[in-house]
Order: C-alpha cells, then sequence, then structure tokens
C-alpha cells in the first residue's frame, strides 16, 4: 500500500507493505550471532505443577522461558543507557518512527594503510571504518536534506557480507570498527541513529573505554555521566544483516523495539523503499 509521510519539511511516498528486513532472526537453541562468548540465547518451556507449555509434551499450548543478553545474542538497540551510572530507557529514548535512512556499503581498510586513530594502541592488521571511506561514501554532502537538523540514520554494511553473518561468533578474532576521526564525521553530520552489521562501533576488546559509544552519544570520555549536550535522543543498533540485494542509497527506516525499561533492545529495523517527491 502506497503511503505517503513528510519529515522535516519532505515528502517521501513508500509502499508500507513491501519492508526489508534487516535484522537477524533470534533462533533460540539453534545457530546464532555471539559476542564475547556469552552463554548464548535459549528457551524452555514452562513447567508449574502438572501445567507443561509445550504442545509437543502434552500441554495445551506453548509458552516458554527465554534466556538472552540482547548486547551480544542478535539484532539490538540500545541507548546512552548503555555507557552511564544512570539507568536510562531505550523505550524513552527512541522516539522517531519514520527516520531517513542512508545505506552505504564499506570495505573496511587495514590499520596499516591509515593514519586514522582510535583511542587505545591497535594491531596493523585491525580493519577500520574510516573517515576517509566515508566521505568517499558521498553521503555527508549530497541533497536532499543535508542542510536539515537531523539526517536520520546511517546504515554501514560491511565488505564481505554473506549470510556468515547470521551465526557468526566475534570471539578471537577483532572485527572491523571505526576510527576516532570516523565517528566525528558522523556526529558533526548530524545523523542521530547509527546501524551497523559489527557487534560494536569500538574495537572489541579495547579496555571498557567505548570511546567511539562515548563520541556518538556525546558523553565526556571515561565519564558516566549525561552532559546538557549528550544526545539522548540518538540510539546504535547492532548486528543487522543487509542483504547484497539491497542496493545503498536513501530508504525510510522503522526501527521497531520491544517495550523494554532497559538501556538495550532485541530490534527489528525495517527499511523501506523510497521515491521523493
Amino acid at each position: 500500500m502506497e503511503a505517503t509521510v513528510t519529515i522535516e519539511g519532505f515528502e517521501w511516498r513508500f509502499d508500507s507493505k513491501d519492508p526489508i528486513d534487516i535484522s537477524i532472526p533470534l533462533i533460540f537453541n539453534g545457530p546464532q550471532p555471539n559476542a564475547y562468548g556469552v552463554t548464548p540465547a535459549a528457551s524452555e518451556p514452562c513447567v508449574v505443577g502438572q501445567l507443561v507449555g509445550d504442545t509437543r509434551r502434552g500441554g495445551s499450548c506453548n509458552f516458554e522461558q527465554y534466556t538472552l543478553i540482547p548486547h551480544c545474542n542478535g539484532t539490538h538497540t540500545e541507548c546512552v543507557g548503555h555507557i552511564t551510572r544512570d539507568r536510562i530507557s531505550i523505550r524513552d529514548c527512541l522516539q522517531d518512527v519514520l527516520i531517513p535512512a542512508t545505506l552505504v556499503t564499506i570495505g573496511p581498510s587495514y590499520a596499516a594503510d591509515t593514519n586514522e586513530t582510535y583511542s587505545v594502541a591497535i594491531d596493523e592488521a585491525d580493519r577500520l571504518i574510516t573517515m576517509k571511506q566515508l566521505e568517499l561514501a558521498s553521503v555527508f554532502s549530497s541533497p536532499p536534506y543535508d542542510t536539515t537538523p537531523s539526517r536520520g540514520a546511517l546504515i554501514i554494511r560491511t565488505l564481505p557480507n554473506d549470510e556468515r553473518k547470521l551465526k557468526r561468533r566475534y570471539l578471537d578474532e577483532v572485527p572491523p570498527y571505526f576510527t576516532t576521526e570516523a565517528m566525528q564525521l558522523i556526529v558533526e553530520s548530524r545523523f542521530d541513529h547509527l546501524l551497523v552489521d559489527l557487534p560494536s562501533i569500538d574495537r572489541l576488546y579495547d579496555h571498557g573505554r567505548l570511546s567511539n559509544h562515548r563520541i556518538f552519544w556525546n558523553v565526556e570520555q571515561g565519564s558516566f555521566e549525561r552532559n546538557r549536550n549528550t544526545r539522548s535522543g540518538s540510539t546504535i543498533t547492532e548486528l543487522v544483516y543487509v542483504p547484497n540485494a539491497v542496493e545503498d542509497g536513501r530508504y525510510l527506516l522503522n526501527l521497531q523495539i520491544a517495550p523494554f525499561a532497559a538501556d538495550v533492545s532485541p530490534s527489528r529495523p525495517l527499511l523501506f523503499r523510497i521515491e521523493q517527491n
């Protein structure tokens, strides 16, 4: 069904019945992505006396207990409460319903091939998403919304890109991450939401600094407190998967979350192809 929405003065047409789901289905007790080697997401039927929540075991319906670690088990969206002492809820921070979004594909560079930096010592074999690569992607100066207060969402698909991302274990090998300069450019370019197919926008092992998270949310390095310039309405979504058939370009994003009173929620980002009037 064709729909029209006006966002910050620009009108967008899209088919609301033709979404592109870029979340990774969370298969409990099955193949799933995993960061840091945490306990995999699992489920088991609830048993209360003679009441069994499994139709295969004689129960009248299925009801199970689910155990997961959203930050590590699959596609998730997090807010600034991820790095603050205050318990801030993603449900309170994410208020945007339909968000203009730009998808770009980046082949990370080796650290040895760039002079860009990061907050801790990096290995020359580390793969980095750099400011230079983002600038070459031509999303930071292009119309139609280059002068609006917010550019909405930036979605980064990294190469190589294949279905192994649906069940990859991020433990010993350090996956790609952003340089300090790249993260500063994203913030300066007014992207309020960042979506990546990585387990973290920071180096997986960075001595707990999470420096890129702090840059993105505008929280002082080493601090666990918000300030008056903190970007509390901004979100980071990690462990998405964008199939190769989805072309780089502009979309509308519907970022769906569960109503968790927590800093993070499993999420389901939906993209809609758009036609600008």
